[in-house]
């Protein structure tokens, strides 16, 4: 189906902000983190690629189809020359390349040095499946324009290799190659067959027949004298009807269609950045929250009396500050102390939880330390779960951008120990305080 033609300075704006768009993606990435960076190596590159791709107005056609359909052959066709080497058994492609289509004569306005690049990719039916079906999504969504060629009725293979690739929103021509090998009233039969069963998936004036390596034929030539004789001839590729077709859409649609293919290319590294980064934030987050916890258990057990509470808030603290830090923020000492009693307060932790806490030091105290015996296991693992619930919250703030998002720090705190396995973080905590038990003098004495 034909969409409406875009004005010229409908298709500039559409340019201008795809080129802005990949700008900004690149600033984003830019400003990842080392270890970011570092994961995102390979899109850095892709998107920088895009970016001199959109700027200098290269045109992408990437050309998929099975093994053997022709599809070196229509490159060789379409360039006018022998560029690649046509394998009759095939199967030869192994990755993906490019060459330039230099005889096309299209220019996409204002751009002198804009080129067309055929591209060929590996055939969608060769060993390997999910590593090539990867690969030929990463190469689509690169592409401006799609050929999927094919020499027969579409196989399940086939379909679902270009109903996959129609999902990108690319516009697909489907080529019907070796045209040669049919009778016309079967070709048309074919034909037919294929609109009607596409006709969800490709607009049927973008289906178009190529005879791109013909079969010789046999010629009769007439000699003088009334003597005959026969020659065998190759003629020439047939594929004016598809140059005509692709060089018709790059003249209605070429700025427009590496705009939008620029456009969707930067949001969607833009989506893979996002997630990564969600995904190494949290990652490293967890870690700092197991650790701290674990540690203020242990601080918390075996400090002498008093200071365990102090050492306990200030092991809060620091926890912040590190999760800040993860997320961009860096804050102050004083504002993660802050933070962390407005959590401790919200949750309750200071009005019910530290009690426990505070009793367990009197109790070490009253005794002479003698009470850690008593204390150490329920104490520090009470001590390393209020940090652990802290933290969680933390986390929550920072990921919002140092907010409580729509809700507020006792809705948080609540939604996660509703939603936290208190057991098991208990547990996980009492098993390293044991641990340590082990290494003291007065773990015989103290009951696992």
């Amino acid at each position: 189906m034909n969409q409406p033609e875009k004005k010229p300075d409908q298709v500039d704006r559409q340019y201008q902000d795809a080129v802005e768009s990949i700008q900004s993606t690149l600033a984003r990435l830019r400003g990842c983190s080392d270890q970011e960076r570092a994961e995102l190596k390979s899109d850095l590159t892709q998107l920088n690629e895009m970016y001199e791709k959109i700027r200098n107005g290269r045109v992408e056609i990437v050309i998929f189809g099975e093994i053997s359909t022709g599809k070196s052959a229509l490159i060789n066709a379409l360039i006018g020359k022998q560029v690649v080497d046509v394998d009759v058994q095939g199967g030869w492609t192994q990755q993906v390349w490019g060459t330039h289509w230099e005889g096309a004569g299209h220019r996409i306005p204002g751009f002198e040095n804009s080129e067309l690049v055929l591209v060929d990719t590996p055939g969608i039916n060769e060993v390997g499946g999910s590593d090539r079906a990867e690969l030929a999504e990463k190469t689509a969504r690169q592409a401006d324009l799609i050929l999927f060629v094919t020499d027969s009725d579409l196989n399940e293979t086939e379909f679902s290799a270009l109903v996959e690739l129609a999902a990108i929103q690319k516009p697909i021509i489907l080529v019907f190659n070796k045209q040669d090998l049919y009778p016309e009233q079967d070709l048309q039969t074919l034909l037919r067959a294929l609109r009607q069963r596409l006709v969800d998936v490709i607009s049927p004036d973008l289906i178009v027949t190529t005879a791109a390596d013909p079969r010789p034929v046999e010629y009769v030539i007439e000699q003088a004298r009334g003597s005959s004789r026969t020659e065998w001839r190759k003629p020439a590729p047939e594929v004016e009807s598809l140059k005509s077709l692709i060089l018709q859409t790059l003249d209605r649609e070429g700025l427009g269609l590496i705009a939008l293919n620029a456009a969707m290319f930067a949001a969607d590294k833009s989506d893979r950045m996002a997630a990564l980064r969600v995904e190494m934030r949290n990652r490293k987050a967890n870690q700092v929250i197991w650790t701290m916890a674990g540690t203020k258990s242990l601080v918390v057990a075996f400090s002498p009396g008093i200071v365990d509470i102090v050492s306990g808030v200030a092991i809060d603290a620091v926890m912040i500050l590190s999760l800040s830090k993860v997320y961009g923020l860096n804050f102050s000492m004083a504002q993660a102390r802050n933070l962390s009693r407005a959590i401790g307060k919200a949750a309750g932790i200071f009005a019910l939880g530290e009690l426990t806490s505070w009793g367990a030091s009197a109790l070490k105290v009253a005794t002479v330390q003698l009470g850690v015996i008593l204390t150490a296991i329920p104490q520090g693992a009470a001590a390393g779960f209020s940090s652990y619930i802290i933290g969680q919250a933390a986390k929550h703030y920072f990921e919002h951008g140092g907010s409580w998002g729509t809700g507020s720090a006792k809705s948080v705190v609540s939604d996660i120990l509703k939603n936290t396995d208190k057991d098991s973080v208990l547990n996980h905590l009492k098993d390293e305080i044991r641990l340590k038990l082990k290494r003291n003098r007065h773990a015989q004495d103290v009951s696992p």
